[in-house]
């Protein structure tokens, strides 16, 4: 059975989502951030040599990087659903989605996590920031001005991609009423079924706010 290596408030909680919604059995292995550094206990190490989450182990495989996790779920377990078809538009607009989610849109976002620990000092840097972040929000707040989903009216894997660096910038208080095509996609994506599930299995969970 599929096990999922899964770090509390950490990206590895929208593998959990995907999988709830494709009904695909698995185990998880709970582990729990340091309470001062809010870094991964070395435990994961034994895992995967980097020590974070998310990792997933299928037989002897074994996969890091959400991205990654997630491709080789929909192409192994999910028989057609949450992936465009092949060779359309649409499949390379989901390409692109699921790329962006971590090589764009996650870069700032740790920045400013970052500068936010150095303190006063790094202000100016941060509002500078803050203008990339809000860039980025004009970009995906058209992308959803027609469309319930990120790839048209279906959910795919996208969406559960972008999920989580959406969820940190509600949490920092970004995503405001300029945003309401965002802000109506990631409730539409809170209220579902599995991710609700995925949320009972995988424990506290900080960044659930629309």
């Amino acid at each position: 059975m599929l096990e999922v290596h899964h770090l509390n408030n950490s990206r590895s909680q929208r593998i959990l989502w995907l999988l709830e919604e494709l009904g695909t059995p698995y185990t998880i292995v709970h582990y729990q951030r340091d309470a001062k550094t809010r870094l991964a206990p070395p435990e994961l190490k034994a895992v995967h040599p980097l020590g974070k989450s998310p990792v997933i182990r299928d037989g002897n495989q074994v996969i890091a990087e959400s991205g990654a996790i997630m491709e080789y779920v929909v192409e192994r377990f999910a028989g057609g659903k949450f992936v465009p078809a092949r060779n359309t538009q649409e499949f390379e607009t989901y390409r692109y989605w699921m790329h962006y989610a971590e090589g764009s849109l996650m870069t700032p976002l740790l920045i400013k996590l970052y500068l936010g620990i150095a303190g006063d000092g790094a202000k100016p840097v941060i509002e500078r920031v803050n203008g990339n972040v809000r860039a980025h929000l004009d970009f995906i707040e058209q992308a959803l001005r027609s469309t319930k989903y990120l790839v048209g009216g279906e959910i795919t894997a996208a969406d559960l991609q972008m999920s989580f660096p959406m969820e940190l910038i509600a949490t920092q208080e970004m995503l405001g009423d300029s945003y309401p095509n965002s802000r109506a996609w990631l409730k539409g994506l809170h209220e579902r079924p599995a991710y609700q599930r995925a949320l009972e299995k995988g424990g506290p969970y900080a960044y659930v706010r629309d």
